[in-house]
């Protein structure tokens, strides 16, 4: 795709001059460590993606449980579980090299959203593994996030969405199947209708 770069932003005086500053509300909402009014929304999250940078690039992954699986440390300490996986442990690269980290916490039925950013360590400790025991099984590792800023994400985006309205949720069969793309990708060594069959099945007994 080629852009007319006489229409391109392509500095902070541009931008600043295209946009203009952020309203008083959205400059209040912004804290630098987690408001008792956050804690309650990661609280209640069972679903937050995390967005990470490295010397192989950008990453945004998912991470979903309970409501209650990030556990609040204090009010600039969050802990997240690493649960079993596909083990590519994109993330977990990313932040060996780069610790900075983006959270999006996310919960079933709100249009608001919470942004967290901050620093992370990754934790083995037996003691801090064991707080996150389920079905007797450990997290492989605990992500110790330092919290940097915290701040309250307005429901727009959702409602422009209509994101929680289940009159809108799209049939799963009206996409290729997981079987499907992945016999495509991998020139058919991978995936297909077997896949399909027993992936639910798969999912289920490897959550943990």
């Amino acid at each position: 795709m080629q852009l007319d770069h006489k229409y391109v932003l392509r500095d902070e005086k541009e931008l600043s001059e295209h946009y203009g500053k952020g309203n008083d509300a959205s400059l209040a909402k912004e804290v630098n460590f987690l408001h008792q009014h956050y804690q309650r929304f990661v609280e209640a999250s069972t679903y937050v993606v995390l967005a990470s940078a490295g010397p192989g690039g950008l990453d945004a992954s998912p991470r979903g449980d309970t409501a209650g699986f990030v556990k609040i440390a204090d009010e600039n300490t969050l802990l997240i579980p690493d649960r079993a996986g596909n083990n590519r442990v994109d993330t977990l690269h990313n932040l060996v090299n780069d610790p900075r980290i983006g959270l999006l916490f996310l919960i079933p039925g709100i249009g608001e959203s919470l942004r967290v950013n901050g620093t992370v360590r990754i934790s083995i400790a037996p003691d801090l593994l064991d707080r996150f025991i389920v079905q007797g099984k450990r997290p492989r590792s605990v992500l110790v996030i330092h919290v940097e800023t915290a701040y309250f994400q307005c429901p727009r985006a959702a409602v422009r969405a209509d994101l929680w309205n289940p009159d809108k949720f799209v049939n799963r069969t009206a996409l290729p199947s997981s079987g499907t793309i992945l016999a495509d990708l991998s020139g058919r060594r991978l995936g297909g209708a077997e896949w399909d069959r027993t992936r639910e099945e798969t999912v289920r007994a490897t959550l943990y």
